[in-house]
């Protein structure tokens, strides 16, 4: 017991024996009682279990929530809150003019582009060919004949040079026609595949306005109604698996380098109050959080709860450490995790162990046999 006033004043001029006596006799009182309250131990040989407290929520396996790059209101929901959908299973739909008229455009376009469309330009050369082969042909035989003439001693020199020259040109023609004939059948190709392609763009972008899932799931959540403007930063649904789940927890980062996948986890949930649940940790995050200064650890059920639902609050303790019989000491005789007070008064180093929230594992320093003082505040 500390005394900082004294609770009586003595004047020498008035003090008589009796005084005297009295305050020699009160001191050994005061003394012994402060002693007694002094509470006393003795290590004992036990099991410690050292773990991690981390908070969380459940999450069913593969939950997200889904977006759509599009804007504008929505057109039309097709499903509703607790249904199973597949992949590719449209969920809602944005309505845009711009874009089903953008589509519309492409398919005329291409409709235009066809190669089969344009059959009759492609059919129109053709016989331009077969007219140009035809007089080609013609020209060659009456140039040989006029040639031939010409040996003989028959005919002109005018007329030798005319038929030459008729040749030359239906020649020059039925080649023109070929590159024609070339040259049209390819940008015929060209701008069949090219519609097609522009009309894949557009139904693409069309697309863009109806959301569909990416998982085979449940819709947990629809965010929005019919007719609200949606943009492309604004989530629309939450999915996620129909019955797996696991835990996302968050660990502080003075405690995150004791977490390692594969360790238990005891777990605690206000929806099933006075229950423990096991699981163990599958993934730790190897970033932290700079703004709640924790790190983000997964872990799942080893058997799971009757029912469970996405966003449930949770606590849990992540095992990292436990020691069967083993010395250990109550966590409130420990001064600054490194020293204890015997009951003569002696302060002595110990090494500790590991930790839980009571106990403190005892490596050196002391044995069974110490007798222990509880450290005053």
């Amino acid at each position: 017991m500390r005394i900082s006033k004294p609770f009586f004043r003595w004047n020498p001029g008035d003090a008589n024996l009796v005084s005297i006596l009295s305050l020699v006799g009160v001191l050994p009182i005061l003394l012994s009682c402060g002693k007694s309250e002094n509470e006393t131990i003795k290590p004992e040989i036990r099991s410690i279990t050292e773990s991690v407290y981390a908070s969380g929520i459940v999450k069913a396996v593969d939950q997200y929530e889904a977006f759509t790059s599009a804007s504008g209101p929505i057109q039309e929901i097709f499903v509703k809150e607790g249904d199973t959908v597949d992949i590719e299973t449209p969920i809602l739909a944005v309505f845009s003019e711009r874009e089903k008229l953008s589509r519309e455009s492409a398919e005329l376009a291409r409709s235009f582009a066809d190669q089969q469309a344009n059959q009759s330009r492609i059919r129109d050369l053709e016989l331009s060919i077969e007219l140009a082969k035809s007089k080609m042909k013609n020209d060659s035989l009456l140039y040989l004949r006029q040639k031939n003439l010409w040996s003989k001693g028959i005919g002109t020199a005018v007329e030798l040079e005319q038929r030459q020259l008729a040749y030359q040109t239906s020649k020059s023609s039925y080649e023109s026609s070929l590159l024609r004939y070339r040259e049209l059948k390819r940008e015929v190709e060209f701008n069949s595949k090219s519609a097609s392609k522009t009309l894949d763009i557009s139904k693409v972008l069309e697309s863009e306005y109806i959301l569909k899932s990416k998982i085979k799931g449940k819709i947990y959540a629809i965010l929005k109604e019919k007719g609200e403007m949606v943009t492309a930063q604004i989530p629309l649904a939450v999915l996620g698996s129909t019955d797996k789940f696991l835990m996302e927890l968050q660990v502080d980062e003075y405690d995150i380098s004791k977490v390692l996948p594969g360790q238990r986890v005891m777990v605690s949930m206000d929806s099933y109050n006075g229950e423990v649940f096991e699981a163990k940790v599958t993934q730790v995050y190897p970033i932290m959080d700079s703004k709640s200064k924790s790190f983000t650890v997964e872990a799942e059920f080893l058997k799971n709860p009757p029912r469970l639902y996405p966003n449930l609050t949770l606590e849990a303790n992540i095992i990292t450490d436990i020691k069967e019989k083993t010395l250990v000491i109550p966590r409130n005789y420990l001064i600054n995790d490194e020293r204890v007070i015997t009951e003569n008064g002696d302060t002595l180093l110990v090494k500790v162990g590991i930790k839980d929230y009571q106990f403190a594992e005892i490596l050196e320093g002391l044995d069974e046999k110490t007798t222990l003082i509880k450290p005053l505040k």
